[in-house]
Parts: structure tokens; sequence; C-alpha cells
């Protein structure tokens, strides 16, 4: 099926971004599986990450609508929230963020250059947040519309059918990265939040006809919640550009068992993951979203349910969130340095 005409778009990301090997941690593992990775933390420098690319499409929509205000939403270290920010102050657009969360006494990680950007940001308590973003996002567009500012609500992770076109136009890329490398991966794996980035790509893979499997690793909430999640995006997409496109064609995949304690809490497994994979290729994970679905991958390699020849990691970016827990980085370091004396 043939890709409907493109919705409008800004060219903020770098692209296309590069599809690497990785030779060295293939070799550890051992399982006859080449690892890949699409390098998405390269799509910009603070812009970095899957984000980036759902933008491009949200934020021209808003321009489009005559909007000179983005309001969208996240946890405190969100990394959609911080993209948002940096575009909106690159684009001379004014920013408000509803994060879920206390107030920290000092700005750290993505929070930090949020703050830099010159966002407007309300914390909310994480309970209250959950039950009454909706109200939240709808009040704050009143008054701004009031003051006389048309915005623009961006949801979680720009996680709609507009945001499906960033990793709707991914999988493109990767068509085109996979004809350059000589390869047809098995299997394309990638952390899931918001579920948008999985959507995009399952709905890209159908419709290019890759030759891979999509899978999500989630890093909160249960598979049954991205199944549903990742059909309401492709849903939206499909009433908003074409609607022939048959949703029961979609197949969605998601690896679940690796989400810990919660959302954003990894524990020493994790981290030993960001560290090997640090040392070996000097490629960075974050504890929230890429450590965990990394982690998740060569799990799901060692107990045999992933095979094949080759293998895609997607990269989504998230190196900021690394910082805040420092704490929880150190003790693997350390106890990495004494095993090598």
């Amino acid at each position: 099926m043939p890709l409907p005409p493109l919705p409008p778009r800004l060219p903020l990301a770098q692209l296309p971004t590069p599809l690497q090997p990785l030779d060295r941690l293939s070799e550890r593992l051992g399982a006859g599986i080449r690892l890949w990775v699409k390098r998405d933390d390269l799509t910009g420098s603070v812009l970095s990450g899957n984000k980036v690319r759902k933008l491009e499409f949200t934020l021209a929509q808003a321009l489009q609508d005559g909007c000179d205000t983005i309001i969208t939403c996240g946890g405190i270290q969100s990394n959609h929230c911080r993209a948002t920010a940096l575009l909106c102050a690159q684009l001379g657009l004014r920013c408000h963020l509803i994060l879920r969360g206390a107030e920290p006494e000092v700005g750290d990680g993505n929070l930090l250059l949020d703050q830099l950007a010159g966002a407007q940001i309300d914390f909310h308590p994480a309970r209250f947040y959950q039950s009454n973003l909706d109200s939240l996002l709808n009040a704050a567009k009143q008054r701004s519309d009031e003051a006389g500012h048309p915005a623009f609500i961006i949801p979680t992770g720009a996680s709609d059918g507009i945001g499906v076109w960033g990793y709707l136009m991914a999988a493109d890329e990767l068509r085109q990265d996979f004809a350059r490398a000589g390869i047809a991966p098995e299997h394309i794996v990638c952390a899931t939040g918001s579920g948008g980035t999985q959507a995009g790509l399952t709905l890209g893979a159908r419709l290019l006809n890759l030759p891979s499997q999509v899978w999500g690793v989630n890093v909160c909430d249960d598979e049954a919640w991205f199944l549903n999640k990742v059909r309401q995006d492709v849903a939206d997409w499909r009433d908003r550009y074409q609607p022939a496109f048959d949703l029961a064609s979609l197949d969605t995949r998601v690896i679940d068992g690796y989400v810990g304690a919660g959302y954003a809490i990894a524990d020493e497994a994790v981290f030993k993951t960001i560290a090997t994979v640090a040392r070996l290729e000097g490629i960075i994970l974050d504890p929230v979203y890429t450590g965990k679905a990394f982690h998740g991958l060569i799990e799901e390699i060692r107990s045999g349910r992933l095979a094949g020849s080759d293998l895609v990691f997607v990269h989504t970016g998230g190196t900021f969130g690394l910082f805040p827990q420092r704490d929880q980085v150190a003790p693997v370091l350390t106890k990495a340095h004494s095993e090598q004396q």
C-alpha cells in the first residue's frame, strides 16, 4: 500500500542517522546474531533522540494551525519535554510544560535544559497529575488562548496520529539503510514508553514490506497496555491520513518483563548493561528507556526468543536521564573497576 501524501513537516532533526554494527558486543554474546544500532541518539546534540522525529510533524501542524504556544507534559526527566522546550526556543514559540513530580531544589538532566530553554513549568504530584492530566492541559490552553496566545497541545511523547509520521518515515530510512548494508534483519527492537515510536515503526514495516518484525520493550505499564496504545495511535493516523488502511493487518509485538520496580527505576543488571555497552562500543544508554530495552534485548537473545542473522536496536536517545541517577551508576562502576584489577 503506498504512503499517503506527507503532512506539514519541519526539518528539525539531523537525518539520516547512522546504522552501525556492534561487532564486539555481538562477539561477546556469541549467539550467531550480528547486532546493529540505529543511532537516533544522534538526531541532534541537546535535541537528540526519537522525540525530534515526531516533533518535526507535530510542531509543523501547530504552526499551520496558527499557534504560538506549545503545551505538553511528562515526567520531570522527560526527554520529550526537553526536546519540545528547546525546539520551541529555536522556533520562537512559547513553551508550557506540565510535569509529573515535586519540584526539585536544583534542576538536573533534562529539567535543567527545560529551564535553560525558558519554558514555563508547572509541577504536580504524581497521583494528582495522573488523575487530572487532561483537565490540566485543557485549562492551560484556555488560559493561553484567552491571553491572546493560541495554544497547541501535544500529548505525552508526541504519541498520536501526527507523531506516528516520525517513525513511519524512520522505517523508510531503515529500509534504505538495510539496502546499503546488504542485510535483511529479522528483528527491529526499540524501547516503548508512550507507544508512538513503536506505532510508527510497526506501521512502517507493514506499509513498506520490511523483512523485520518490530518489537517494543516496554519500560512501564504492561504488554496489554502497549498493544492497545499502538492500535490507538495507528487508528488515529488512519483516520487522519489513510482511511483505507486495514488496522487488523497490523502485527504489534511487545517484549514484556523488563519494567523492574517501575518506570524510571533500574536495577543493577540494567546499569551493568549500560556500562558494558559503553565500554565495548562507546555508546551511552540511559536507565529509563534504552538501558532497560537493551538489557531486555540481550536477555531475549540469550533465551533464544530473538534469533536470526541480524538484529537492529533503535537507540532513541535519553542520555541526559543518566545524570540524575549518578548515585546508582557509581556502585556499578566501582565494582567493574575492581573486577578489572
